[in-house]
């Protein structure tokens, strides 16, 4: 399906034994590859104190990356704005933009808690249903992991003392205002932020399910991704509360939908599934309140004594990851884009050896570009 683009969405994983120069150095390799297979944009994510995970500053590895390749668009996916200003944001990426201009994608993830006023839907009970073919797990009870310690310490050590979020409504608002060069505050007094006043951003705006942050892309006209590979349970809801709050912008008349997917492909199944092995093991490390770990090495993960309780942790997101050959993976990656109506894919991918991630990419884009 030439005309449905795909992306890649790096979380910068270490593997097993490895370091996080060498996951980084792995990255930075994947985005050159990336850009030679034809994949549309390659966006880097924002994940702190995971002892497997390298991705901690966007800014800082796009900037790394935007010298290492020339015509592939990059960004975050995304930008953690709950502990973050506005001004801050557009500087480091006005900062980027002024030496690769017209190549960067500005994603905007809301974090750092609710929003004041607002509550979070309790998690449904019931057995998984379909949208379309695409199977829709019960939600994953978030609040278990965001009361976890290793929480409370990230927000503690990325916020100033006693400092809150702002709203994030009135955030976006403001990034947009600096870009544009219209900022002016209560008092009358104009902001002009140089570089990153009329830097030539994509902004995007990052959502797991139907409430603010879709809200937000569609009253402002901007393009949206929804999580299929954090949170499949909502992702339909997200794509349908983006569509019914949309408004055309001066950037866009339609609305554009982005949805991602955690994939592994190899030339056949059993070896695709074995590539695959951790990756429970490393959702079961997320999703206890641990923190990412190192990504397992299949026979680190079989040696893992599994318990039913284990195994409902990471159920939804297992059984989400779209594992096979290319025509398998290809034919699942069509399911999801009918079931949510994507515009475009944005694919993850983990394995323990890089040269199996380089691989998997471009099994999957050549399958794809042959349908």
């Amino acid at each position: 399906m030439p005309n449905v683009p795909l992306a890649v969405l790096d979380l910068v994983p270490i593997p097993a034994g490895s370091t996080a120069a060498a996951a980084l150095h792995n990255s930075i390799d994947l985005a050159r590859q990336a850009e030679r297979l034809g994949y549309a944009r390659y966006w880097f994510a924002e994940h702190h104190l995971n002892p497997g995970v390298a991705g901690t500053s966007p800014a800082v590895v796009l900037a790394l990356t935007a010298a290492a390749t020339s015509t592939i668009r990059i960004g975050s996916g995304a930008v953690q704005m709950g502990h973050r200003t506005a001004l801050s944001t557009v500087e480091e990426f006005g900062l980027i933009d002024a030496l690769y201009p017209g190549r960067l994608d500005l994603g905007l993830g809301r974090s750092g808690g609710k929003p004041p006023g607002r509550t979070r839907q309790p998690a449904l009970a019931g057995p998984p249903r379909g949208a379309g073919g695409l199977l829709i797990p019960p939600p994953f009870p978030v609040e278990r992991l965001l009361a976890s310690p290793r929480i409370a310490l990230q927000r503690r050590l990325l916020m100033l003392p006693e400092a809150r979020p702002q709203d994030y409504a009135e955030q976006v608002a403001d990034v947009l205002a600096l870009l544009r060069g219209t900022y002016t505050d209560p008092d009358g007094i104009e902001a002009h932020v140089i570089p990153g006043e009329g830097a030539r951003l994509q902004v995007w705006i990052l959502g797991s399910s139907g409430g603010q942050s879709a809200e937000v892309a569609g009253a402002r006209g901007l393009r949206f991704a929804a999580n299929y590979h954090v949170s499949p349970a909502t992702v339909v809801e997200a794509a349908d509360g983006y569509r019914a709050a949309f408004r055309p912008s001066a950037e866009l008349d339609r609305p554009y939908l982005a949805v991602s997917a955690d994939v592994v492909v190899a030339e056949d199944e059993a070896a695709a599934r074995e590539l695959a092995a951790g990756y429970g093991l490393w959702v079961r490390s997320i999703r206890t309140g641990a923190g990412a770990i190192e990504f397992p090495a299949p026979e680190q993960a079989r040696a893992h004594a599994w318990t039913q309780a284990d195994r409902e942790l990471v159920a939804d997101r297992v059984d989400t990851q779209f594992v096979g050959t290319p025509a398998q993976v290809a034919a699942q990656l069509e399911v999801l884009r009918e079931a949510t109506g994507a515009d475009e894919l944005i694919i993850t991918t983990i394995t323990h050896q890089h040269a199996d991630r380089v691989r998997s990419y471009e099994l999957l884009i050549k399958e794809w570009h042959a349908r």
